[in-house]
């Protein structure tokens, strides 16, 4: 059977709450990062571990009753809202009932028990468990479930958008201990004060991994420093400390142990629960989690080999990140023009979203090719640099977003420019909106990454809304960006600077051109792209004299297409 996967999903959700940016919000301006973040994860792990098996397990009650009688400090320092007893921010609360709508519907169950908090339901699990076991959590806490009796390993976030998977076996390397039980007790000794676990003063826990080895257990440490044994780490300092806090010492253990017999309620070998495609629709109505949703549905269905050839109104599987694009309402637009013109080729809309505005040493943090707003591939890239606030500002993924969720940017570069031979194989059209910009990245990224890639030789065909439409309607007034354009042909642009949203909104008003204009929708592949060509340069030849007649005498504007 395959493995298990446990959600330490507070812990999740709250990491996923302070990394991605609160600026992504829902139809009632409330922010959804935590929802995307972790539905982002919960793919993730479906696809690392080939199992639909996953439970999300949930804290009924952070600070139990049965822990805060041991140490009234437990945790105290968190709470928000002394009235209330919480440590949730209200922005975060407001998501978690979108978030558990969500993962029940897709037939995750979720699994709290009154009185206890996640770790305890993930440890009675793990001790249930017939079959391997994997918890998902950055909380090292967890390490201490890792023994000999249960084939368990901890997942645990690293930089760069990688996992960690601990077992038993690493500790020695990593910790300097042999066990879970061991574990435990060197966290007693260091302490942990956003738990409110003061450990031993001065013991931090290299120390305590010292002192460990050398003595066994916590309990021969104590008798040792009451017999006044002055080696093994042990200094007479370290003794009188540890004899000082011994009581406290015993008492953080007893805090930190995990019950292993809590009710659940859940039979292991019948998950997953029922998939209900409509009640995930529901539940991500108005939210602006689509991308997230349909990359979780894509995961859970090609896990579950029901995923197959996509029907025409199927999300596509995503790509390196495996992220689905925004949430839209589908329609059929009508194509105009002859037979063996652009329009009636495949079209597909494409944008990048990038750390910078220079082609030639931006970096791709999204992409996305769209046929419609049902069927969207998307990645996110960890560009392996800095993401500058001004870029932040305008796409809303953070270098440590990127980081942590980013497939390698070399694995994307490969993966678009596959998606980019095909396609010409196709014959498809590629649609995007000053797509000299896009492709010009591409093109330094490819250099970058893949040189053996001679990119110039996998385009295919090419249609430029920004250029096609400055033919069409040369003298209008105003801005031509994609959102003034889109306003001008009327179509909907719900997500700017989202790639997958601008994608598609290119692809909506390319159509919109051709509807338009007769001259333009009747041209082949191959005439619309070297019209553009013309345009392009003439375009930037006008737009140079205009400069140059203003005053800036060494004005030049490059009127290369389809890449600068």
């Amino acid at each position: 059977m395959k493995p298990l996967v446990l959600l330490d999903t507070p812990a999740l959700y709250y990491r996923a709450f302070y990394s991605v940016p609160d600026s992504i919000v829902n139809a009632d301006g409330h922010p959804v990062n935590a929802v995307r973040g972790v539905l982002d994860t919960v793919a993730q792990m479906v696809r690392r571990f080939d199992t639909d098996r996953v439970i999300a397990t949930m804290d009924a009650d952070w600070r139990p009753a049965f822990r805060t009688a041991i140490m009234p400090e437990y945790k105290a320092a968190r709470v928000k809202d002394e009235e209330a007893g919480t440590e949730i921010p209200p922005e975060l609360a407001v998501q978690l009932p979108i978030m558990n709508r969500v993962l029940a519907a897709a037939g995750i169950p979720i699994a709290e028990v009154a009185g206890t908090e996640a770790d305890d339901v993930i440890a009675t699990m793990a001790a249930q468990s017939t079959t391997p076991v994997v918890i998902v959590s950055p909380d090292r806490d967890l390490l201490a479930l890792l023994d000999s009796t249960t084939e368990v390993s901890v997942l645990r976030p690293r930089k760069g958008g990688e996992w960690e998977a601990v077992t038993q076996a690493d500790l020695p390397s990593a910790y300097g201990v042999p066990d879970g039980t061991r574990y435990r007790e060197l966290a007693a000794l260091r302490g942990d004060p956003s738990d409110g676990l003061p450990g031993a003063p001065g013991i931090g826990e290299k120390t305590a991994a010292t002192l460990l080895e050398n003595f066994g257990s916590l309990e021969s440490i104590v008798k040792a420093a009451k017999a006044g044994v002055k080696s093994g780490g042990l200094s007479p300092k370290r003794a009188a400390t540890i004899i000082e806090v011994e009581d406290t010492l015993y008492k953080t253990l007893e805090v930190m142990r995990c019950l292993t017999d809590v009710d659940h309620g859940i039979d292991l070998e019948s998950v997953p629960n029922g998939f209900d495609r409509a009640g995930v629709d529901s539940a991500a109505e108005g939210q602006n989690i689509r991308r997230s949703v349909d990359n979780l549905i894509a995961a859970l269905e090609s896990v579950a080999g029901t995923g197959g050839s996509a029907p025409a109104d199927a999300p596509m599987q995503g790509g390196a990140s495996g992220q689905p694009g925004p949430e839209r309402s589908a329609e059929s637009t009508p194509r105009t023009g002859g037979a063996g013109s652009w329009v009636q080729s495949r079209l597909v809309g494409f944008d990048l979203e990038t750390t910078g505005v220079e082609p030639a040493t931006a970096r791709i943090v999204t992409a996305a090719f769209v046929d419609s707003a049902a069927q969207v591939r998307t990645w996110l890239a960890n560009p392996g640099i800095e993401i500058p606030e001004s870029a932040r500002a305008v796409h809303g993924i953070t270098t440590e977003f990127a980081q942590a969720n980013g497939a390698a940017a070399a694995q994307v570069v490969s993966e678009l420019c596959a998606e980019f031979a095909a396609l010409r194989e196709e014959g498809a059209v590629v649609v995007g909106h000053n797509v000299v910009y896009d492709l010009s990245v591409m093109a330094a990224e490819v250099a970058r990454h893949r040189p053996d890639i001679d990119f110039p030789s996998i385009i295919p065909t090419i249609v430029d809304t920004f250029v096609v439409d400055k033919n069409i309607d040369p003298y209008r007034r105003g801005k031509r960006t994609l959102i003034e354009t889109a306003k001008i042909y009327q179509v909907e642009l719900l997500d700017a600077h989202d790639a997958a949203a601008d994608a598609l909104a290119a692809l909506d008003i390319s159509r919109a051109l051709a509807e338009k204009s007769t001259e333009i929708s009747v041209l082949s592949n191959a005439e619309i792209m070297a019209a553009q060509a013309d345009w392009k340069r003439s375009q930037a030849a006008r737009l140079q004299a205009w400069l140059r007649k203003k005053g800036n005498a060494e004005a030049v504007v490059d009127g290369s297409w389809p890449m600068c």
